[in-house]
């Protein structure tokens, strides 16, 4: 496979996996591959295999040994990377912490709202550079795939909750008293350091996108909370992780062959150069996320 083509899908789900989460048990029929895209290498190989007969590309988003930090993280490379293996559902698993007493460390939230407090070191379109698409995304996370996340994850017996605004911050430091505090009283209720701009490209690649929110501290605000700790956070995290693979393997055949989405079509009217003028080095680049478009204008 190429950088710039996509021979018949290896996989149609996806799994990226935050801290913790550095790779899926239970896995049969296993392979890694290796991408190089035309963003560059992403985090790691993929490593695809069937679960229920499904095949499932899981990445874990900091490389294996967690190498990378929050702002390293080349998700345009990751999103492109999925794409390139026909990825069309893609289940985001990330460590948060709870700016809500409700949401307690170990419980599981999807949420369905994302605020931008990173401060634009992290690429975050595929476009630019004599190509302009604009496409929506006042709904940054796919509902159908939400809906599965959460059916699964109550089935795994979990405390859930849906719903809920995520802030992404860019660390790698965790946030200071006042942060927190003013994340909490804009009503945010959860923070991260890796939803973004993640979700922005899964949207440009039309991969639908949804969180598998993993709980593991309260930030710094909760008066009976210490302040964050790797150590803490690492505590939760390996329950977390066991939790995590099992809605996994739960939702995966709840997706089964798919279901359409809006977020399949989010290019189909964001595209607004005059393709006459794109660049062919631009165009090359991208094909493969905006050719079946721009080949109906030809």
């Amino acid at each position: 496979m190429t950088a710039l083509q996509q021979t018949e899908p290896r996989a149609t789900i996806g799994v990226i996996g935050g801290s913790g989460l550095y790779a899926m048990e239970g896995l049969a029929d296993v392979e890694r591959v290796t991408l190089q895209t035309p963003f560059g290498a992403p985090s790691d190989a993929y490593v695809i295999g069937t679960i229920e007969g499904y095949r499932v590309a899981f990445l874990p988003r900091h490389g294996v040994g967690h190498r990378l930090s929050p702002s390293e993280v080349p998700s345009r490379a990751n999103m492109y990377g999925f794409r390139m293996l026909g990825v069309r559902y893609l289940i985001a698993v990330s460590a948060v912490g709870s700016l809500r007493e409700e949401y307690a460390p170990g419980h599981i939230v999807i949420p369905d709202q994302l605020y931008d407090r990173t401060k634009g070191h992290r690429p975050d379109t595929f476009f630019g550079g004599g190509l302009v698409a604009h496409v929506q995304f006042d709904r940054p996370f796919d509902a159908g795939l939400s809906d599965r996340l959460e059916q699964a994850a109550r089935a795994a017996g979990a405390t859930v909750h849906r719903g809920g605004t995520l802030v992404v911050m860019e660390g790698p430091q965790f946030s200071t008293l006042a942060e927190s505090e003013e994340n909490r009283r804009r009503g945010h209720h959860l923070i991260g350091m890796t939803a973004l701009p993640e979700a922005k490209l899964a949207r440009e690649a039309e991969i639908a996108y949804a969180m598998l929110a993993m709980v593991t501290d309260y930030d710094c605000w909760h008066p009976g909370h210490d302040a964050v700790t790797v150590e803490m956070v690492v505590q939760v995290l390996q329950a977390n992780a066991r939790l995590a693979q099992d809605v996994v393997r739960r939702v995966i055949p709840l997706i089964g062959d798919g279901f359409d989405s809006p977020a399949h079509h989010a290019l189909a009217t964001a595209i607004i150069t005059d393709p006459a003028v794109i660049p062919a080095e631009k165009l090359a680049q991208v094909e493969l996320l905006v050719g079946k478009y721009l080949r109906k204008e030809a």
